[in-house]
This record gives C-alpha cells, structure tokens and sequence, in this order.
C-alpha cells in the first residue's frame, strides 16, 4: 500500500492563502503552479479565514486542538474506568471466596 504524502509546512500553507489573496490567481491556476491539490488550497484558505474571524461556520485551529485533547482525555479516563471496573470485580469475587 503506497504511503501518503507528509503534510505540507505550516509555513508553506501560509505563504499559499497568502499568494491566494494577494495574486489574483484562481485556486486551480495556484494548485498547478504550486504542485498541490485544489482541495488542500481551498482547505488552507477556509481555515485561515476561521482563524481570522472572518468565518464563523467551524472551529478555528486552537478549538480544533483543544477539541482533539479533551478526546484524548476521554479516551484515557474511559480506559481507567475500564480498568478500575474490572479490579473492583476482581478483589469484590476474592473477599467473597475468603469468608
């Protein structure tokens, strides 16, 4: 299975919505020149804007990111509840058998 491609820089994502803003050239016409896909351009584009203020149909990279710790938190807390579960059952079935 052929491996993906490694994200592009922060910094190269900028440079491109900035280039996008400031050219006047289309998404397509930028991709080309760039060696990117449109959808990747337009992605950029739409995050920055959520970043900036200027949209507000999504979350902006810091919520993006807080988001995706307190899943991880989720994860880790759902796992020692798991865990904690099955030692609580585990002691509660040996104090049983030792009366």
């Amino acid at each position: 299975m052929p491996k993906s491609k490694p994200p592009y820089p922060e910094e190269f994502r900028a440079r491109a919505v900035e280039l996008l803003r400031s050219s006047g050239k289309t998404i397509p016409q930028l991709a080309r020149e760039l060696g990117c896909s449109t959808e990747s351009i337009r992605k950029w584009s739409r995050q920055a804007d959520l970043d900036a203020g200027v949209r507000t149909d999504g979350l902006t990279t810091s919520e993006r990111e807080e988001v995706a710790q307190l899943r991880r938190q989720v994860r880790v807390l759902t796992e020692e509840r798991e865990i904690l579960k099955k030692a609580a059952a585990f002691f509660a079935g040996e104090t049983r058998g030792t009366r």
